[in-house]
């Protein structure tokens, strides 16, 4: 199968939160130098630019290997609707890679990035992360901008990112969601405070009609969901009402207005992303509000669901088909793949796929959970915590900032009063990015002193608590640090920036490095240093 259109040579990486990683680039987002041919041959001419989030994960240090392959012009959910080929699940030679962002979803399920964008438009940034069993992050619309990406749906299209954990995918999210005051769909979206209670999932409650392997799977998937939080049953028929919407509404004209000029006769175009397209040219401007006011209506309908939940759990899709399947009915199959995914940008929600329990013949099922917009981290965090990794669910509330404690500071160590009288909470622990090495410094009691370099080191990173701290006390506080510490930015080793304790470099004494040791507590641990 054909995963990559093109490849580049990796460039140098530059210093940032993403030093080192690599990734691939769906061949509907631009990368400088290199044509963008949303799976369309004829489209040869270099892009002149990044898109805007290109630049931002490159400038973050991502290193790009090439662009990856698609359903043609982002139209499909298959995997299958390419000159270049057809891909196939990581899984099984004769199962669909599942699309439109096929060949990104492949690169990381086999290990040859760590981390790929796609689009999500009508799932194709969730498909794709279920058939192969990674993760998907589909943003809240307008969170992370589309300038640079060749439209499939302009006013749905969202930017999607690929990895094999929720931590890496994260990581990458974190530098792409910023605000593009050039797209004009970019928007600024309040990003609640995650609640510190237990998190109500809703689950449908009825039967889904997936194949016997899935509906196994999915059994599994729920029990798997009351470990996380209560369980809630919900009816789910008017998002799958939406769902249907997409693709027999108005939605096809602006598909129609995106890329039909290119739908002519040439044998490189796919017959059915034609097919399926030209209906968009034939849609009058009276059809065209009459699917709106038919949204606006199902979105009212559907708003009384998120006063009982905090997200919702469904299934990616209904079955795993296989490329013959596909080939024998491409449009009937595709329609199938979206019914659980095709809703979710017109209802404006926020979604991450990732795996759920293994289907009986070995073949992944992947599940999915939804929010309405700006609850990104809510749902990334409870994915996370399915996954068993590390969550950031203990975000700070708007009058909180998060400070990261390293040494005399930390629980249970002499100057941790200063914290907690101030009002302070532990809100989770860590590890500082791999580049910051700890000394010993003077000091009134034994404290280390955390310094940054430039060259990655070879361990974990050091251990550090991170503090949410009233913003009103962080005056207060900073007056209580004596040199040669000093608070400012720092990097935790998921990406993230928060405030922590520093130390001049003069103070920075090799012959006082305890970084092997990880953490202060550690180096404290070991009597024969004291």
């Amino acid at each position: 199968m054909t995963v990559w259109i093109t490849r580049v040579p990796p460039a140098r990486p530059k210093p940032g939160p993403l030093h080192g990683l690599t990734m691939a680039i769906k061949d509907n987002i631009d990368l400088a130098g290199v044509p963008t041919t949303a799976a369309d041959p004829r489209s040869t001419t270099p892009a002149v630019a990044n898109a805007f989030v290109v630049e931002r994960l490159i400038e973050a240090g991502a290193v790009a290997l090439g662009k990856t392959n698609l359903d043609q012009y982002a139209t499909g959910l298959v995997g299958t609707r390419s000159p270049y080929g057809a891909c196939h699940s990581v899984f099984s030679e004769q199962h669909i890679s599942g699309g439109s962002s096929a060949g990104s979803a492949v690169a990381v399920a086999s290990g040859e990035v760590d981390f790929a964008l796609g689009t999500d438009t009508a799932g194709s940034g969730r498909v794709p992360a279920a058939f192969n069993g990674i993760v998907g992050i589909k943003p809240s619309k307008g969170l992370v901008s589309t300038s640079g990406v060749i439209p499939a749906c302009r006013s749905l299209d969202c930017v999607s990112v690929f990895a094999r954990t929720v931590s890496t995918a994260r990581r990458a999210f974190e530098v792409m969601a910023v605000y593009d005051p050039a797209d004009p769909y970019s928007r600024k979206l309040p990003r609640p405070a995650a609640s510190t209670g237990t998190p109500l999932i809703g689950v449908p409650d009825r039967p889904l009609g997936m194949d016997p392997l899935h509906e196994r799977a999915w059994a599994e998937a729920v029990d798997r969901a009351a470990e996380l939080g209560v369980v809630v049953p919900v009816d789910v028929s008017v998002l799958l009402e939406t769902a249907d919407l997409l693709y027999s509404g108005p939605w096809l004209a602006e598909r129609w207005l995106a890329f039909g000029d290119k739908l002519d006769d040439d044998p490189a175009v796919d017959p059915t992303v034609r097919s399926i397209v030209r209906r968009g040219a034939e849609l009058t401007a009276a059809e065209t509000f009459a699917g709106f006011d038919r949204l606006a209506s199902l979105t009212r309908r559907a708003e009384p669901l998120w006063t009982r939940i905090d997200a919702l759990l469904l299934p990616v899709t209904e079955s795993h088909p296989t490329l013959a399947e596909v080939a024998a009915d491409p449009v009937g199959v595709n329609s199938r793949m979206g019914r659980f995914t095709n809703m979710v940008n017109l209802l404006d929600l926020c979604a991450v796929a990732f795996p759920g329990p293994a289907r009986d013949d070995g073949l992944p099922f992947g599940v999915q959970l939804l929010a309405p917009a700006g609850h990104d981290e809510l749902v990334i965090d409870l994915a996370a915590a399915w996954c068993g990794e590390p969550v950031s669910s203990q975000a700070p509330a708007a009058d909180e900032v998060l400070l990261a404690v390293a040494g005399a500071h930390l629980s249970g160590q002499p100057l941790n009063h200063d914290l907690v009288l101030r009002g302070a909470r532990l809100a989770f622990e860590s590890r500082m990015a791999r580049d910051y090495r700890m000394f010993l410094v003077d000091g009134p009691v034994p404290r280390p002193g955390v310094t940054r370099t430039l060259t990655p080191g070879d361990g974990p990173g050091v251990e550090v608590e991170v503090w949410a701290l009233p913003s009103a006390e962080l005056t207060g506080f900073l007056a209580t640090v004596l040199a040669p510490l000093a608070i400012g930015p720092v990097e935790l080793i998921d990406g993230r920036q928060v405030l922590g304790f520093v130390c001049t470099a003069d103070a920075a004494d090799p012959s006082r490095e305890i970084t092997t040791f990880g953490s202060w507590r550690t180096y404290q641990a070991t009597p024969s240093l004291h």
